[in-house]
């Protein structure tokens, strides 16, 4: 059985298997019959992956927004099967799978969903994805042909996951140096795209008091910069990743993230043993943060990836168990 850890983020799209794991732009963009063909003076760029679920074609990831019409849907909405959600995971599949060899067993999957996802008003969300992406899934990337079965689908949240991350080794095993912080206070903030997630978590229960998200995310940053809206969402990404980020914009989101933080869980962190940080925004905010929070502060060594392979850490926990192997 493949075990996957699946973070359908709207930044970033992440699977971390057996194998490892990838991370994928979550930008995609129609695709349109032909391109430009080459011009004497004028550099050419290789397509983004393209993708085609059913009769529908999609170019994924970097740079799909310079090439196809943009699709750019940030509700939950886009998680309950929307054929641009299946795009990115295809394109992340089709990605692992060039890097690793196909995958010919049934895929025991673990999703990771925002906290308002899994609230009141989106709990119909991971019920509808463990729907969708339950059976056999066959697409197309770049022509070649893909099938793969997914045999069982488990939900958690993102921040779960990356409290899991932090506790567990690659092995699915609790680090003796860390396993006693599940009894104490601790913080997480996953700092995504679309959202920012806080959740306080005190002997392996949450804490709803201090637990929650908001839409200040990178998104919020981006939203910022594209004073005119001249740009998708996707462009200024891009723009983002390539280190063109504009300076007042960024203390403006820095300014909203921590006065969200205050918000949530004023002076409280300073009695939790630590608060873990993940998430693209991590790579954004790593110095503000890890000032902020005073020493307690701990950024994984690979912040986007952090709660895929967390989902993958506790599939290898949840299965030690069974097999009567970890306590």
């Amino acid at each position: 059985m493949i075990q996957i850890g699946f973070d359908p983020g709207y930044g970033n799209t992440k699977i971390y298997g057996n194998a490892g794991g990838v991370t994928l732009p979550s930008h995609v963009a129609m695709k349109r019959n032909g391109h430009l063909g080459r011009m004497e003076g004028m550099q050419t760029r290789r397509p983004p992956v393209a993708v085609t679920v059913g009769e529908r074609a999609f170019y994924v990831g970097a740079g799909s927004h310079d090439w196809g019409i943009p699709v750019e849907s940030l509700d939950y909405a886009r998680l309950s099967g929307s054929p641009e959600v299946r795009a990115t995971l295809y394109a992340a599949l089709s990605q692992y799978q060039r890097q690793h060899g196909a995958i010919t067993e049934p895929i025991t999957l673990m999703v990771g969903l925002p906290l308002g996802a899994l609230g009141d008003e989106g709990r119909t969300i991971g019920a509808e994805m463990r729907g969708w992406l339950t059976g056999q899934h066959t697409w197309q990337a770049n022509e070649t042909a893909h099938h793969i079965t997914i045999d069982q689908v488990l939900v958690t949240s993102q921040a779960t996951a990356a409290l899991y991350d932090y506790v567990l080794d690659d092995d699915g095993r609790f680090r003796p140096s860390r396993a006693s912080h599940l009894n104490e206070e601790m913080g997480v903030v996953s700092v995504g795209f679309n959202t920012l997630e806080l959740m306080v978590i005190r002997e392996k229960r949450p804490l709803a008091r201090f637990t929650g998200g908001s839409k200040h995310g990178v998104r919020a940053l981006l939203q910022t910069m594209n004073g005119g809206g001249t740009y998708s969402l996707g462009e200024l990404d891009d723009r983002l990743r390539a280190g063109m980020a504009d300076g007042v914009a960024l203390e403006l989101w820095l300014s909203g993230v921590s006065g969200q933080i205050e918000k949530q869980w004023g002076d409280r962190w300073r009695g939790f043993a630590q608060v873990i940080v993940v998430g693209g925004g991590a790579l954004l905010l790593r110095g503000q943060l890890s000032g902020y929070f005073r020493g307690k502060c701990v950024i994984p060594d690979e912040p986007v990836l952090a709660v895929a392979r967390g989902m993958h850490k506790l599939l290898r926990l949840r299965d030690g168990r069974r097999a009567g192997g970890i306590s």
